[in-house]
């Protein structure tokens, strides 16, 4: 769920533009790295999620040992992987909003706001 909301508070609001002109720019300090960084992770999180359930809904029926020992293990070595990649969202968006300037953000601060407070609280649930 909080990479669906990371997800969305990024493409719903993550690019803005200036009155003046009609290019779109990144509202992290106009940096495009950023928006994508959370974005491709939050829907990177989610993909893995669905697929994980998955794996636990079909996991009683798996007989084989050797199997099951490998899918929790994948499992485990995901989940922290994708604990440290959330991690290092939350400091780059951090990072990234506070060097923005406040002249630059017209609308959007509170689903920028959002998608960094739930990007730190991707830390804790992966």
């Amino acid at each position: 769920v909080f990479a669906l909301i990371v997800f969305a508070c990024l493409v719903g609001e993550g690019y803005t533009n200036l009155p003046s002109s009609p290019q779109l720019f990144c509202i992290f300090n106009h940096n495009e790295d950023a928006c994508r960084y959370g974005i491709g992770i939050g829907v990177l999180a989610f993909l893995a999620c669905i697929f994980f359930f998955m794996v636990d809904i079909y996991f009683p029926q798996i007989s084989n040992t050797t199997d099951r020992k490998y899918l929790v293990l994948a499992d485990l070595g995901f989940s922290g992987l994708w604990t440290f990649l959330w991690f290092i969202g939350f400091c780059f968006l951090t990072n990234q909003w506070a060097w923005t300037q406040a002249r630059d953000v017209h609308i959007g601060a509170d689903s920028a706001r959002a998608a960094i407070t739930f990007s730190f609280f991707s830390i804790f649930s992966w």
